[in-house]
């Protein structure tokens, strides 16, 4: 039986960061990723740009070279499966992680494909996997996407787009000018601080000179097959006719996988448990990487402030050995 130092679970850039310090430290260690190489940043918008310079999205040192000021998706999922390739990262991909748990210091990792072991165990799985509902009725309905790629399907289509963060932002400018009949349903009472600085004056004008209607301080009420129902700040309930609904609201962890492993949940944002100076959870030797640390606060880490992670957590394994 094999017994690894470091199982990773989650081959994003945090996650990718964790092998090659552990590599750099000649530690035997995989990871395990349910999906491609960043697979997160492969289902993002296709023309998404980061809000980040190049160099801090860098991991290991490795140069990000760009050719924009901002780099884009693509350019992203070539540096970080690029790494992949040319320092030969030990990673199983399509493989998901179905529970965690430790007997006499030894972690038992068991997946849809096998079993693993390992004396230390690395959770940087993210945020991108469990949209965040809305539960209303209708919800269900085909018409309704948690996910946005692309604006080229909803050409000429009447276009719901719920929320104001940069991802809504981007689908309903996207689906504007692709022909889309565009309504923004926004619970707050204005466009997110949080957008993008040079996306946000283009939103705005949008609204203001009517191309994009907007409904502040207004909540979704049911969505039906050719319609949907809201409520206005007075709440008064209006009804329009829909094709098509972009739920930009957001996206939740795992926060079952992390009970079930044993970490502790903490607050109303489920803020799991960790060390801030070690990265270690409550239960010895599992530790945390990345996002998955803010709970439902998926805005307190990105890939910028969050690279630090694996350098701390191989450090507190090399100090206990």
């Amino acid at each position: 039986m094999e017994i690894l130092d470091i199982l990773i679970i989650g081959g994003g850039p945090i996650g990718l960061n964790c092998a090659l310090e552990a590599q750099k430290n000649n530690l035997t260690y995989l990871i395990i990723e349910k999906g491609t190489i960043v697979n997160s940043l492969y289902n993002y918008p296709l023309y998404m740009r980061f809000f980040s310079t190049a160099e801090k999205l860098e991991i290991a040192n490795i140069p990000f070279i760009s050719t924009a000021p901002k780099p884009g998706r693509q350019e992203a999922l070539e540096y970080y499966q690029g790494i992949t390739r040319q320092r030969n990262l030990n990673i199983n991909l399509y493989e998901k992680v179905e529970k965690v748990s430790k007997e006499n210091e030894i972690f038992t990792v068991a997946t849809s494909k096998g079993e693993y072991f390992a004396k230390n165990v690395v959770i940087s799985t993210g945020f991108y996997d469990i949209p965040n509902l809305m539960n209303i009725p209708g919800e269900h309905l085909s018409k309704v996407k948690h996910y946005y790629t692309e604006p080229y399907p909803y050409a000429q289509q009447k276009i719901v787009v719920i929320g104001s963060s940069n991802s809504a932002v981007d689908a309903a400018l996207e689906t504007y000018r692709k022909g889309a009949e565009v309504t923004m349903i926004v619970r707050h009472s204005e466009i997110s601080k949080s957008v993008k600085y040079w996306v946000k004056p283009d939103i705005e004008n949008r609204i203001a000179e009517g191309s994009i209607k907007a409904y502040f301080n207004s909540e979704m009420v049911e969505i039906k097959e050719r319609s949907v129902v809201f409520k206005d700040e007075k709440g008064e309930a209006h009804e329009i006719e829909n094709d098509f609904v972009l739920a930009m609201t957001g996206y939740l962890p795992d926060f079952d996988f992390l009970r079930n492993s044993g970490i502790e949940l903490q607050g109303d944002c489920l803020n799991p448990f960790y060390n801030a100076e070690t990265m270690e959870t409550n239960v010895s030797n599992l530790y945390l990487a990345g996002v998955v640390c803010g709970g439902k606060d998926t805005h307190l880490w990105f890939i910028e402030n969050s690279r630090i992670h694996a350098e701390m957590i191989l450090r507190n394994i090399l100090s206990k050995s």
